[in-house]
Protein backbone atom coordinates (compact mmCIF):
# COMPACT_ATOMS: atom_id res chain seq x y z
CA UNK A 1 0.00 0.00 0.00
CA UNK A 2 2.19 2.62 1.20
CA UNK A 3 4.76 1.47 -2.31
CA UNK A 4 1.51 2.56 -4.96
CA UNK A 5 1.28 6.15 -2.46
CA UNK A 6 4.81 6.58 -2.93
CA UNK A 7 4.44 5.47 -6.90
CA UNK A 8 1.14 7.90 -7.34
CA UNK A 9 3.36 10.77 -5.51
CA UNK A 10 6.15 10.42 -7.50
CA UNK A 11 4.07 10.10 -10.92
CA UNK A 12 2.28 13.28 -10.00
CA UNK A 13 5.76 15.04 -9.26
CA UNK A 14 7.19 14.20 -12.62
CA UNK A 15 3.53 14.80 -14.32
CA UNK A 16 4.01 18.45 -12.23
CA UNK A 17 7.57 19.25 -13.18
CA UNK A 18 8.35 19.45 -16.92
CA UNK A 19 12.06 17.77 -16.58
CA UNK A 20 10.01 14.56 -16.51
CA UNK A 21 8.12 15.61 -19.80
CA UNK A 22 9.42 13.31 -22.27
CA UNK A 23 6.28 15.20 -25.06
CA UNK A 24 4.62 17.87 -25.73
CA UNK A 25 3.10 20.12 -28.71
CA UNK A 26 2.69 23.73 -29.73
CA UNK A 27 -0.04 25.06 -31.92
CA UNK A 28 0.81 28.22 -34.00
CA UNK A 29 -1.32 29.23 -36.65
CA UNK A 30 -2.54 26.48 -38.98
CA UNK A 31 0.59 24.49 -38.01
CA UNK A 32 1.45 22.17 -34.95
CA UNK A 33 5.33 21.74 -33.85
CA UNK A 34 5.60 18.11 -31.49
CA UNK A 35 8.13 18.03 -29.51
CA UNK A 36 9.97 15.07 -28.00
CA UNK A 37 12.45 15.32 -25.21
CA UNK A 38 14.82 11.92 -26.05
CA UNK A 39 18.21 13.31 -24.82
CA UNK A 40 20.27 10.14 -25.94
CA UNK A 41 18.22 9.01 -28.99
CA UNK A 42 20.40 9.04 -32.48
CA UNK A 43 17.55 9.60 -34.89
CA UNK A 44 13.47 10.05 -34.54
CA UNK A 45 11.33 9.81 -37.19
CA UNK A 46 7.29 10.56 -36.84
CA UNK A 47 4.98 8.07 -38.70
CA UNK A 48 1.74 9.81 -39.44
CA UNK A 49 -1.93 9.41 -41.31
CA UNK A 50 -0.99 12.33 -42.76
CA UNK A 51 0.34 10.53 -45.76
CA UNK A 52 -0.69 6.65 -44.99
CA UNK A 53 1.93 5.69 -42.49
CA UNK A 54 4.29 5.06 -45.66
CA UNK A 55 7.14 7.75 -45.53
CA UNK A 56 8.40 8.82 -41.96
CA UNK A 57 9.03 12.26 -41.24
CA UNK A 58 12.35 12.56 -39.85
CA UNK A 59 12.87 15.06 -36.38
CA UNK A 60 15.10 17.75 -36.42
CA UNK A 61 17.58 18.01 -32.53
CA UNK A 62 17.46 21.06 -30.91
CA UNK A 63 19.89 20.40 -27.59
CA UNK A 64 18.20 17.77 -26.08
CA UNK A 65 14.58 17.92 -28.29
CA UNK A 66 13.41 16.98 -31.11
CA UNK A 67 10.96 18.90 -33.01
CA UNK A 68 8.95 18.46 -36.11
CA UNK A 69 6.17 20.74 -37.81
CA UNK A 70 3.43 19.57 -39.57
CA UNK A 71 0.19 21.24 -40.44
CA UNK A 72 -2.85 21.44 -38.34
CA UNK A 73 -5.73 21.68 -40.41
CA UNK A 74 -7.00 18.21 -39.64
CA UNK A 75 -6.95 15.74 -37.18
CA UNK A 76 -4.57 12.64 -37.41
CA UNK A 77 -2.54 10.13 -36.08
CA UNK A 78 0.86 8.81 -35.23
CA UNK A 79 3.75 7.24 -33.48
CA UNK A 80 7.47 7.59 -33.20
CA UNK A 81 10.35 5.34 -34.02
CA UNK A 82 13.11 6.25 -31.76
CA UNK A 83 16.67 4.88 -32.66
CA UNK A 84 13.94 2.34 -34.86
CA UNK A 85 11.97 0.90 -31.88
CA UNK A 86 8.67 2.18 -31.63
CA UNK A 87 7.73 4.63 -28.98
CA UNK A 88 4.61 5.91 -27.78
CA UNK A 89 4.32 9.29 -25.65
CA UNK A 90 2.11 10.24 -23.33
CA UNK A 91 -0.18 12.23 -25.50
CA UNK A 92 -3.31 13.20 -24.34
CA UNK A 93 -5.57 11.05 -27.15
CA UNK A 94 -4.89 7.93 -28.04
CA UNK A 95 -6.64 5.29 -30.36
CA UNK A 96 -6.62 1.50 -30.98
CA UNK A 97 -5.56 1.00 -34.67
CA UNK A 98 -6.35 -1.93 -37.14
CA UNK A 99 -2.77 -4.03 -35.79
CA UNK A 100 -3.62 -4.04 -32.32
CA UNK A 101 -1.55 -1.50 -31.13
CA UNK A 102 -2.03 2.04 -30.73
CA UNK A 103 -1.62 5.42 -32.15
CA UNK A 104 -1.70 9.06 -30.82
CA UNK A 105 -4.78 11.29 -32.23
CA UNK A 106 -4.23 14.84 -32.51
CA UNK A 107 -6.92 17.25 -33.24
CA UNK A 108 -6.42 21.17 -32.81
CA UNK A 109 -9.55 21.15 -30.35
CA UNK A 110 -7.16 18.55 -27.14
Amino acid sequence: MLKSIYMGVVTFLCLLLSSCATFRYNVNGDQVTLYLKKPHAKGVVLFSSLNGFVEGFELERQEKVWQLTLPADRPFRYFYKVDGVVFLPACPMRERDDFGSENCVFTRDM
